[in-house]
């Protein structure tokens, strides 16, 4: 018990960091990121607008004729790659990662590493 406590109070330190850290970076669009076990998603979001600029995710037909599997590091690459050339293809290069209380490792990383190789700078 005093375990999960522990990391539910990580996470929400986590979380409070880096939301402060977005704060400071308002102008530029976020890439926001979400995973499941099976899936993840990645959203680029204009706050100022209130809109979603480009979207990609292991749920898209494109992405799973390519990846069997969506909750693992080859699957975050591909939508990472996805998600770099769709917001590029809307006109966005510079955006902030937002990666919520997860922690910058697996396939958090693996997303944000393919997005930067293709194009997009953080």
């Amino acid at each position: 018990m005093r375990h999960e406590r522990r990391i539910l109070r990580q996470r929400k330190h986590r979380s409070i960091r880096v939301r402060n850290r977005l704060k400071r970076h308002a102008s530029r669009p976020r890439l926001c990121i979400f995973r499941s076990h099976q899936n993840i998603y990645a959203q680029v979001i204009d706050d100022v607008a209130g809109k979603t600029l480009a979207s990609a995710s292991t749920r898209d037909e494109t992405l799973r004729a390519e990846v069997p599997y969506g909750g693992n590091k080859t699957a975050a690459t591909a939508v990472g790659k996805a998600i770099a050339a769709r917001a590029i293809e809307a006109g966005v290069h510079e955006v902030v990662f937002d990666r919520r209380d997860y922690k910058y490792h697996g396939r958090v990383a693996a997303l944000a590493d393919a997005a930067r190789e293709a194009g997009l700078k953080f």
